[in-house]
């Protein structure tokens, strides 16, 4: 146990640190990350930025981020500006700080797993109590569950993911809408891979006309290829902008990472380029895996949920034998699979053949092993 003997305060006695396995092998799709470099234009733009701003090191940063906020404002539309937007060091940090004004002690926020295992650990950070609300079978969440559950426990704050990670399943804005109706409270939208949603998918961001209460978080690490620059924002009221400004820390965001962030937007649509293309390696993952009688999340996100194995930890660790890194979100007989390269998609699913060779599975299929000879 991380810091056994010392007196940690109770609610965080015992836990342990968010993390992943970071195993070397020559195919990692465990942790989401974009599997394209930035173009050279692109990193000769930041390379640049970062330059320029080296020279004035000696100074601190814009506290507030205006230029890197009206850049990410005008990225985003709807009708955005500078007062509607908030930047931090990744979108784990804006939540952390949504958390710290609108959560604490003597409140509670409310999730619906499987979600992102990173909202519990946050509560838990912020001495935010944490409720587990319910999904359907088939990880769907409905509207009228989805308020029933708000109203009846009445939580501070509502943690909505769409699309949601580890099922890659994108919500309805209906369900947004029937929880906003409800909840007494501040409802945060993790819109982290929103970028990769199929075409028809509506984002949250065009409801917050109206809704003061509604929050959208988003991050750069995903689509813009952006996870080492650690940059996420959200999209809310100027009040919320306000709010969290109670609690962010002195000149939070640094002079490089805001310069290269701001570089990154100013070439957002290069960056973009590689979205299509992760997008249709994650298409073709879901119906290959579908081919092989494995039981599929439909995904809008740039990852694939996949089962159900009878063990999920053996499967992981045949894969991880034959060279391939996949994730073990802790779902029992499922695994989650990032959408990478065409060649990194073929290495997974050579792997997979193998294993399903192998191992024990259920699916609805239940397809004649013979099939992957």
């Amino acid at each position: 146990m991380s810091g056994a003997g010392l007196p940690i305060r109770a609610g965080l006695r015992g836990r342990t640190p968010y993390g992943a396995p970071q195993p070397d092998v020559p195919v990692r799709l465990n942790t989401n990350e974009n599997p394209y470099p930035p173009p050279d234009e692109v990193a000769a733009a930041i390379e640049k930025a970062l330059g320029a701003a080296v020279r004035d090191l000696n100074r601190y940063p814009d506290r507030d981020a205006l230029a890197l906020r009206e850049d990410l404002a005008r990225y985003l539309g709807h009708g955005r500006t500078a007062a509607h937007v908030w930047a931090a060091n990744g979108s784990n940090e804006i939540q952390q700080q949504l958390l710290q004004v609108f959560g604490g002690p003597g409140r509670r926020a409310l999730g619906f797993p499987p979600a992102y295992s990173m909202h519990p650990l946050l509560a838990a950070g912020t001495a935010t109590a944490w409720l587990d609300g319910r999904r359907s079978p088939g990880f769907t969440l409905g509207p009228e569950s989805a308020a029933a559950q708000v109203a009846e426990h009445r939580p501070d704050v509502v943690f909505l993911c769409s699309p949601n990670n580890p099922t890659g399943t994108a919500l309805p804005l209906a369900v947004v809408e029937a929880v906003l109706a409800v909840a007494p409270g501040i409802v945060i939208v993790d819109e982290a891979y929103a970028e990769f949603a199929r075409p028809g998918t509506a984002s949250a961001l065009s409801l917050l006309d109206g809704h003061e209460r509604l929050v959208v978080t988003r991050t750069m690490s995903k689509a813009f290829g952006f996870a080492g620059g650690r940059v996420g924002y959200l999209a809310g009221s100027p009040k919320v902008v306000g709010a969290v400004q109670l609690v962010r820390l002195p000149y939070h965001l640094s002079v490089l990472t805001q310069a290269a962030a701001r570089a990154a937007l100013a070439h957002a649509p290069a960056l973009l380029g590689t979205v299509e293309a992760i997008k249709a390696q994650r298409d073709r993952l879901v119906a290959t895996l579908t081919a092989y009688g494995l039981a599929v999340a439909p995904s809008d996100a740039n990852f694939v949920l996949f089962g159900q194995f009878a063990d999920g930890p053996a499967a992981w660790r045949a894969l991880l034998d034959r060279g391939v890194l996949v994730r073990d979100v802790g779902l029992p007989g499922w695994l989650r699979v990032t959408a990478g390269t065409a060649a990194e998609t073929d290495a997974f699913l050579a792997a997979l053949t193998g294993v399903l060779r192998e191992q024990p599975w259920t699916g609805p299929g239940q397809p004649d092993r013979e099939e992957y000879a």
